[in-house]
């Protein structure tokens, strides 16, 4: 076993997630890209930090709560990382408005596209503004006088409201002196003006401005002394005791309504906010003084994502693709040749988005609609509340096939869609099961079992699967960059076979025959594969390691690097997101490098290779390197076997990021990282695959 690394060769958690925000912040910031593009970068950022707030931060508050002293791999307790998180965010928090306000709105604004962020209006914009006040806002608010008899509402998680203080007494002769309104989620955040009343071609004002504007209507007899918009982020974890439960899904539907209500970890107010209504809110929501952003702008700049589908000017925004289909597929389709006998002649990879989803909805399609398909198993992580692929599960079972999906139900932010999901296949006589309680379902597969006739006149059963690194969901299918694997290979089948055998029914596991499994056999099988690159290089041979994925994190394996790295094995890691290793370091980690590529499409496969003295082991994965996906959840890490597709994953998903220079940003030893500049040879490795695809 190596010697235990210490902790000050770990980078924090969160830090590294916040430096991950910051590089998609910087895609907001890049004059390079289109306009519209930038836009909906910052809203992504921003969402990116609602989500950091809701469990990341959350769960160091509950840690300070309940054990304040736990340090975490990096050696630093929860209140110390609380400060330096609320220092970090805070100076993003000003970076986004400072980019929205003094870049992008003049640029905007340039472009013909005005959005009113304040009530500099003429008189007949408000005029319109206080008719649609009055006519679309007002008869659907219900503001919230506090006195005795009202105490403080309770307020969404994320939800936007309004603090108004007052002056004067009302009908009762009552004196609160606050009022607080909430905005219902029914109404647009975002409003278009009528052509006739911009002096531009897009006229956009906000609910926040017009509400600010006409709030006093609200209060008639009273002094309106201000109205302040305010937004607070709740914690957003369920909790669901996997030893009290009884019924996954209806301990769920229990607990879901109160997801909105957590205890709350961040108050977002705006800056002309008085410092009396902050301090008000701030003790209303027991938060310290650094859980307050103070924000130049609206208090949600996720709203803005709507936008860009406002607008209809392609110039500014990234120019439109259409994904490629596979040569095999395509091949297919034209000599109209059956979807499983070209599958079944040799493995179909398929890389999104630069090729098509279409070939998967089209596969499970067949499955449903094949009188010779007998049963499809499916595991559904998430898919999206409008889905074609669910749709052909419903078909499959309503026409008697043997349908079973396994439905995680405790996929973050996706548990009341995969609830439905679970009802409406139940209703129609699919076999739904909610995997392992304490391990969530996170593999991405299909197995179709078909009946198939022989020349000889003899029947046999044969599988077929559908690995895949990304999820099931048509949408993000064109945003992701995944990987899948369509395939009769007996051995993968066999091993999907088991794992869905285990997640089923019961029984202990047994030995696999390709697949990599979690909880089971993924963590033993790569650490052993790091170990043998190791004393590959300790002999004097080529040692090598490339490895792709969202967050490296788990100790152990961080570990077995730094002493591969020491053994002389050449060692490049791509993450996107989080990572707790430090490259580059002197006697630890001087063959390491590690790169994170932030761009158009958001890099999600999950690609582990090791030279294995020149036998090129590829796996693709569903797995980033985290001790929940090696421990607390059901993965598989699937290898790609046919040398054609093996050098295609290498290629494109691997070699195409290590030699980019437009959108890869390279990490140092102290956590920070750098854009590469590219200079006058330009190349993204993106933009390389995208112009591939149209070449096809």
């Amino acid at each position: 076993m190596n010697k235990r690394v210490p902790a000050q060769d770990f980078i924090n958690r969160e830090l590294s997630l916040l430096a991950f925000n910051e590089r998609v912040l910087a895609q907001a910031e890049d004059a390079a890209l289109p306009l519209l593009e930038r836009l909906r970068f910052l809203c992504i950022a921003s969402s990116n930090l609602d989500e950091f707030f809701e469990v990341r931060v959350a769960g160091l508050k509950a840690q300070m709560r309940l054990n304040p002293s736990r340090a975490d791999v990096d050696g630093l307790p929860a209140v110390k990382t609380l400060t330096r998180v609320a220092e970090r965010a805070h100076v993003l928090v000003a970076r986004q408005y400072a980019l929205l306000n003094d870049i992008l709105l003049p640029l905007l604004g340039q472009e013909g596209i005005d959005l009113k962020l304040a009530t500099n209006w003429n008189e007949e914009v408000g005029a319109w503004a206080r008719t649609y006040f009055q006519q679309e806002i007002l008869p659907v608010l219900t503001p919230i006088g506090l006195d005795p008899a009202h105490p403080f509402p309770r307020v969404l998680n994320k939800s936007l409201n309004f603090a108004v203080e007052l002056g004067g007494h009302d009908a009762f002769g009552r004196k609160s002196g606050v009022a607080i309104v909430q905005a219902p989620r029914a109404l647009p955040r975002l409003i278009r003006l009528p052509d006739r009343l911009s002096d531009q071609p897009y006229g956009i004002v906000m609910l926040t401005t017009i509400m600010q504007a006409y709030v006093s209507e609200l209060f008639a007899g009273m002094e309106v002394h201000g109205c302040h918009p305010f937004r607070v982020t709740r914690n957003s974890d369920l909790f669901v005791d996997d030893e009290e439960i009884t019924n996954l899904r209806v301990a769920l539907q229990g607990e879901l309504p109160q997801r909105h209500y957590g205890d709350a970890v961040r108050l977002e107010i705006a800056d002309t906010c008085s410092d009396a209504m902050a301090q008000l809110l701030q003790r209303e929501f027991a938060l310290d003084e650094e859980d307050v952003y103070r924000v130049a702008g609206p208090v949600n700049l996720v709203r803005l994502m709507q936008m860009p589908d406002m607008i209809a000017r392609p110039d500014l925004k990234f120019v439109p693709f259409h994904p490629a289909l596979p040569a095999e597929i395509r091949k297919a389709n034209i000599n109209g040749a059956d979807l499983f006998r070209t599958i079944g002649k040799r493995d179909i990879l398929v890389h999104h988005p630069y090729q098509s989803f279409l070939p998967v909805l089209d596969f499970l399609y067949a499955a449903a609609t094949d009188p010779d398909v007998v049963a499809i198993k499916q595991t559904i992580y998430r898919t999206g509340s409008d889905s074609a692929l669910m749709e052909s599960l419903l078909l499959a079972a309503r026409t008697g096939k043997e349908v079973t999906v396994v439905v995680e139900l405790m996929a973050r932010f996706d548990e009341e869609t995969n609830i439905n999901w679970a009802s409406r296949l139940e209703e129609v006589g699919a076999h739904v099961v909610y995997g392992v309680v304490g391990h969530k379902t996170h593999a991405k597969m299909v197995l179709v079992v078909r009946r198939e006739h022989a020349k000889d006149g003899t029947v046999a059963l044969r599988r077929y699967a559908h690995l895949g690194t990304g999820n099931y969901h048509s949408g993000t299918a064109r945003a992701y960059t995944d990987f899948g694997l369509f395939t009769a290979d007996e051995d993968l089948c066999s091993d999907v076979h088991e794992v869905f055998q285990q997640l089923t029914g019961l029984g202990s596991a047994k030995k696999m025959k390709c697949i990599w499994q979690s909880p089971f056999s993924m963590h033993g099988n790569t650490v052993a594969a790091i170990r043998n690159e190791a004393q590959i290089a300790a002999s004097g041979k080529p040692g090598r390691i490339m490895a792709r994925m969202n967050s490296l994190l788990e100790p152990a394996v961080i570990q077995e690097l730094y002493a591969a790295s020491n053994a002389g094995v050449k060692i490049d890691l791509i993450i996107r997101g989080v990572c707790a290793l430090r490259p580059g370091v002197k006697g630890l980690s001087e063959n390491i490098t590690v790169r994170s590529i932030v761009g158009r499409f958001l890099e999600h496969s999950r690609i582990f290779y090791f030279r294995n003295g020149g036998a090129d082991d590829v796996y693709l994965s569903s797995a980033d390197w985290m001790d929940r996906n090696f421990f607390r959840r059901v993965e598989v890490a699937f290898p790609v076997r046919e040398p054609k597709l093996k050098k295609r994953v290498i290629d494109e998903g691997l070699r195409v990021h290590l030699k980019d220079n437009a959108l890869a940003w390279v990490m140092n030893s102290e956590g920070v990282y750098h854009r590469k500049r590219p200079g006058k040879a330009r190349f993204s490795g993106q933009q390389f695959l995208l112009e591939e695809a149209t070449k096809i």
